[in-house]
């Protein structure tokens, strides 16, 4: 499981940060990458990276601002010249699928694969026997919605060492064991795989918020997380401004992690107006709060570590 920032400003591509888009990798969980927020040019944004769109399966959405949206018809027809043939997912306020009706059909884009759009509310959205996505409101300017990726635990290591003292041989038996199921043995006896594992592994969390205030919505979904990305479009000193403009300081970032209980903190959707130079004083501003605050920058890779 590993982010990877494709854009990182707000509002409009800057030369050093593109507008916003998230990549989760889950290639060695499930084959596959979530992207969250399409902003103009997130393809283009791709190409500098070894992401292939084709192994994009789903697209969340957390609202219809053109800085997360205008990607998003040029990436859906790209992924069928680029091999793209699976099932696509997008996920997002009630709008999106006329957006995305309305841009492929004026533009005759015809894609070569199955495309499904959900418009979403609050709740889970999303379900298997590997993950679960929720949803929540945000307060932004139009409906907005933060996502809440949960990996389910996983089984716990099998204890070889211990099957062998019981007479158990390596082999096929092994793969059902390690799925908790109970085999029989050539002699009989029955061996339950649940009692040979050890403690299950906990699932990790990674929480995605769309632009917002500071609202409860923001805390919850952040509860506990491994990962939250939080936008910081102003520095601490711009509350008006932010409130305002529906948006979050770098302060309020790192305040909405500490009471979530976070444990890593990204900040992300900076403003334009903020030079290079000023970037580490934008961290610094959140990690007075929160010291586990991170800047994300274009391109930006980094692996979420298994629990233990």
């Amino acid at each position: 499981m590993e982010l990877l920032f494709l854009g990182t400003g707000a509002g409009v591509p800057a030369k050093l940060r593109n507008v916003t888009s998230i990549a989760l990798k889950l290639l060695e969980e499930r084959g596959a990458v979530w992207l969250f927020d399409c902003g103009e040019a997130t393809q283009h944004q791709i190409l500098h990276t070894s992401l292939k769109p084709r192994r994009i399966e789903k697209i969340f959405i957390t609202h219809l601002h053109g800085d997360h949206i205008y990607g998003l018809p040029g990436l859906l027809g790209s992924r069928s010249f680029q091999g793209g043939e699976s099932e696509l997912t997008v996920y997002g306020p009630k709008g999106i699928k006329e957006y995305i009706e309305v841009s492929l059909s004026v533009s005759r884009t015809h894609l070569q694969y199955p495309l499904e759009v959900k418009e979403i509310g609050e709740g889970a959205i999303f379900e298997d026997d590997g993950f679960i996505v929720e949803a929540m409101a945000l307060d932004h300017a139009l409906p907005t919605f933060g996502y809440r990726v949960v990996e389910k635990d996983k089984p716990g290591v099998l204890q070889v060492d211990r099957l062998r003292e019981n007479g158990v041989p390596p082999g096929p038996l092994y793969k059902k064991l390690k799925a908790g199921e109970t085999v029989t043995l050539e002699d009989g006896m029955e061996i339950d795989g649940m009692e040979f594992l050890g403690p299950s592994i906990p699932g990790r969390v990674v929480t995605i918020l769309g632009d917002t205030r500071v609202c409860s919505a923001a805390v919850e979904l952040g509860k506990d997380a491994d990962v939250l990305v939080h936008e910081a479009t102003f520095n601490r000193d711009q509350v008006e401004m932010a409130r305002e403009y529906f948006h979050s300081t770098t302060k309020q970032a790192g305040e909405t992690a500490l009471q979530a209980g976070a444990k890593r903190l990204f900040l992300t959707h900076i403003s334009s107006r903020y030079a290079k130079e000023s970037w580490g004083e934008l961290e610094k501003e959140a990690r007075e709060v929160f010291p586990e605050t991170y800047m994300a920058n274009d391109f930006m890779e980094y692996i979420i570590p298994v629990k233990k």
